[in-house]
């Protein structure tokens, strides 16, 4: 078939020779189109990813003063990611028998989890810091997630709710990015947040702040 793996290298091998026996000539066809779409795909993955956590990193390092907060935050987001795709290829690959996902899926489902992740993110640990410059960090946490609670899980399942309507779009594209959003969104709002991060910064204590004032 055109898009087996045994075309792909077909295809590579092909490219590989022609660029030695006669430069700059091309390989087409639909192996090849896929190929290309797959290849960048690839490298806008390697290189968008890591320059979007980077900058968020630092933005929550400025917004926190900590620098052990925003790597925490990060990679709970991360986490919740990586969760969501797992999950979404098990049901769309061994459920529904998919083909495969678009080479695309990953990073626009990246970019949409990771943007509202880090909004659920900021709305709880910018008052977790608030009270803890009160009641200290223990205290500070459970007031925190009293006052925000509600909204981020409410938010939560609002946001999946929607993008789970474009699961009934008769397109694999945006059935698996509807999916995973969703999935990710849910799960972040109520587990991620709600339980995860909570534990974790109960368990750091002050240190969570390192190296801020609040951390001494």
């Amino acid at each position: 078939p055109a898009d087996s793996p045994q075309a792909e290298e077909t295809v590579r091998q092909m490219r590989e020779s022609l660029a030695s026996a006669a430069p700059g000539s091309l390989v087409g066809g639909t192996t090849a189109s896929a190929l290309d779409t797959i290849d960048s795909a690839q490298r806008d993955r390697a290189l968008i990813i890591p320059v979007v956590l980077v900058v968020i990193a630092l933005i929550l390092m400025v917004l926190l003063r900590s620098i052990l907060a925003p790597l925490m935050l990060v990679a709970a987001t991360v986490l919740s990611y990586l969760t969501a795709l797992g999950v979404s290829a098990l049901v769309f690959n061994r459920v529904f028998n998919f083909p495969g996902a678009d080479p695309t899926v990953p990073l626009y489902g990246f970019v949409f989890l990771v943007a509202l992740g880090i909004d659920y993110t900021i709305f709880l640990m910018t008052r977790v810091r608030e009270e803890a410059l009160h009641q200290g960090t223990e205290q500070g946490l459970r007031t925190a997630l009293i006052a925000t609670g509600g909204v981020i899980t409410s938010a939560g399942i609002v946001l999946a709710a929607t993008f789970a309507a474009l699961g009934v779009i008769p397109l694999i594209f945006l059935a698996q990015l509807a999916f995973i959003v969703a999935f990710g969104v849910l799960l972040d709002a109520t587990v991620v947040r709600a339980l995860l991060i909570p534990a974790l910064v109960e368990d750091i204590g002050k240190k969570i702040w390192w190296p801020s004032k609040l951390s001494r």
